[in-house]
């Protein structure tokens, strides 16, 4: 069973499933994040959205490089999360099933070709504080600590 993080859903609400995939990327001892700079800011592991006919490791090359600019090698799953909340940009209540990895990064490209978002750097514990929700915090804390040491 996949675990839930943040609110639980509404009963009287209907939920559109999304999945996507997600990225932890340690770049140099530190790990490079995206900030989506809307009505908030939200700091995220980069990633988003797995388009339909579009495999998981696909969508995650593709929404990084959006995101990020970057280029990743190498992917391997590491866990995964859901979460429902409103996704104001489609306006829509989902069902996020969050499929998150870990990849090199192998080079920046290019800036990120998605809209308002922004490219980060930082040290595991400023990264793992930034995060905005709790899943991708609690991945990258897993993932801290077992490669730490």
């Amino acid at each position: 069973m996949i675990p839930r993080v943040g609110h639980a859903p509404d009963a009287e609400r209907k939920y559109v499933l999304r999945p996507g995939a997600y990225a932890i990327l340690p770049l140099k001892g530190r790990f490079l994040l995206t900030m989506q700079i809307a009505e908030r800011v939200d700091i995220q592991l980069p990633g988003g959205g797995i388009d339909p006919g579009e495999g998981a490791l696909q969508a995650l090359h593709r929404e990084v490089l959006e995101e990020t600019g970057w280029r990743i090698a190498k992917p391997r799953r590491v866990g995964a999360f859901r979460r429902f909340v409103f996704m104001p940009e489609y306006d829509l209540w989902a069902e996020k099933l969050c499929q998150v990895y870990v990849a090199r990064p192998v080079r920046q490209i290019a800036e990120p070709t998605e809209p308002d978002h922004e490219t980060l750097v930082l040290s595991a514990p400023q990264a793992i504080e930034a995060l905005g929700n709790d899943g991708d915090r609690r991945l990258l804390s897993r993932y801290v600590s077992l490669t730490s040491g």
